[in-house]
């Protein structure tokens, strides 16, 4: 464990959301669903800590009785990463440690994902580590699915919301998709919130590319494991059978 540094993990769950609204108390088997995506991300032994970070009060009385650490943040953060690093500063987080940014709808969290995210940073020339899966073309073409090339060395060259790479005559070309999780150093985060939006990012809508075109290199790292997000209540149903089914199989 001591060939890591500090790793954080930091849970945003904000109240308000256009498609589900109050989506982190969203009840699954008794629990509301952050407790589940908190109970996941503890099982992750290379994290020191983990806290939940919220602007509202609902969630922040419902994480209090249930024991998981709650920070309170501003409701009028942009995106999550920017309530991730006052949460961070409000901990607060050394600027040589690691934050994970653990996207609070993955109640089916993996700890293993996590733990994946924070092995490149043995190496101290690693800033920022995010996470791919192998996808076939069919899923590649939903614009939903972000998807990631990488070069040999695990280094991001590009995301986008189109085919990349396009196979316009190899159709055996790997493609990938990329697993919103991410690992900053504390001071890269810092950064990165920083430097405001990039053109890239605004055009593609995804905020990993204000990283890349600001030179800072992203490490991604290749796992089979894939969560399944809440985006609406029809999801529920499906996470509820999931996990019903994983706790009947552990009795």
């Amino acid at each position: 464990m001591s060939q890591y540094p500090k790793c954080y993990g930091i849970i945003p769950a904000r109240f308000g959301s256009t498609r589900f609204p109050g989506k982190p108390l969203a009840e699954i088997l008794g629990k509301p669903m952050f407790w589940h995506v908190y109970h996941q991300a503890n099982q992750c032994l290379e994290l020191h800590q983990t806290f939940l970070a919220t602007d509202n009060d609902q969630i922040a009385s419902a994480a209090k009785k249930l024991d998981v650490p709650v920070i309170m943040t501003r409701k009028d953060h942009a995106s999550g990463t920017d309530r991730v690093l006052e949460a961070a500063e409000q901990i607060p987080v050394p600027g040589d440690a690691v934050v994970i940014n653990i996207q609070g709808d993955e109640p089916l969290l993996e700890p293993n994902m996590l733990s994946k995210l924070i092995e490149p940073f043995s190496n101290p020339e690693v800033n920022v580590t995010t996470l791919a899966s192998e996808i076939d073309l069919a899923e590649a073409e939903n614009p939903d699915r972000v998807k990631v090339v990488f070069a040999k060395d695990g280094k991001a060259l590009l995301f986008s919301r189109s085919i990349i790479p396009y196979p316009r005559y190899n159709q055996k070309t790997k493609l990938y998709v990329h697993i919103g999780l991410y690992a900053f150093r504390m001071n890269i985060l810092k950064k990165f919130v920083a430097l405001g939006p990039s053109p890239l990012e605004i055009t593609e809508q995804l905020e990993q590319l204000r990283l890349l075109e600001n030179g800072i290199p992203i490490q991604v790292v290749t796992t089979h494991y894939r969560s399944i997000g809440v985006d609406r209540q029809e999801d529920l149903d499906i996470v509820r059978r999931i996990i019903s089914e994983k706790t009947s199989k552990a009795t």
